[in-house]
């Protein structure tokens, strides 16, 4: 008996401690600033810590949200993430946030997921057609139309999207729980990757002809962050 809830203790450890580290670690300290300097000694997050003497208000701040960004071409829309790379007191602290612009009638913030984070989306302009998918075996659609002041939950690491329904441009605001989210856009991974995957992986995969494969393959991929060659600023 005394084995088995020696197992069982184990057990429930392991799951705890599994959960503990699926998220951001939870600061040990008031702040850890991030800093390229590798002087600073304390290295936590996979950023060094500046020294807390050094710290100012301008660790903790960003300007310049509420300017839109040019949208891509080929989407039709753009993001702009601040992660702890933009904001180094995001450090520790769990957090990101994203503004993303939809140009009218059919902007697009493509399928995709973020491999660390949940997120929470608030339509701050426009009508935008938004969702989810479940993971296997169901793939459930989860979608709603959404308008000024709606909000929307997209959980962890499920593939989720918004576009643009309106005749009007859009704007949204989302807040990720980690510090880096990473991004993983479905089209652009599996049909632009690099070295380009085997045509027969993605013909039986996707139920598609060989010749549209390796055309779709060929094709420019653009990231819901970037311009594409072809945008207005290149």
């Amino acid at each position: 008996m005394k084995v088995a809830n020696l197992i069982l203790a184990l057990g429930v450890l392991a799951l705890a401690s599994s959960f503990a580290i699926a998220y951001d670690p939870s600061p040990l300290q008031d702040f850890c600033v991030a800093t390229d300097d590798a002087n600073s000694g304390v290295f936590v997050n996979g950023k060094f810590c500046k020294d807390p003497e050094h710290v100012t208000a301008d660790d903790f701040f960003y300007s310049g949200l509420n300017v839109a960004s040019e949208t891509s071409k080929q989407l039709g829309a753009r993001t702009n993430l601040l992660t702890v790379d933009s904001i180094p007191g995001l450090n520790t602290n769990g957090l990101s946030i994203v503004r993303i612009d939809y140009e009218a009638n059919g902007g697009l913030n493509p399928p995709h997921h973020h491999p660390r984070a949940s997120e929470i989306l608030t339509v701050l302009e426009g009508t935008l057609y938004a969702g989810f998918i479940s993971s296997n075996p169901d793939h459930r659609v989860f979608s709603k139309v959404l308008k000024a002041g709606d909000v929307f939950v997209f959980p962890l690491g499920l593939i989720h999207f918004q576009l643009n329904i309106g005749k009007t441009p859009a704007v949204a605001i989302a807040a990720l729980n980690s510090q880096n989210p990473g991004v993983v856009t479905t089209a652009n991974t599996v049909f632009g990757a690099s070295p380009s995957l085997v045509p027969d992986v993605l013909t039986r995969a996707f139920h598609l002809d060989k010749d549209l494969v390796t055309k779709l393959q060929k094709q420019e991929w653009v990231n819901p962050s970037e311009l594409d060659s072809y945008s207005n600023s290149y």
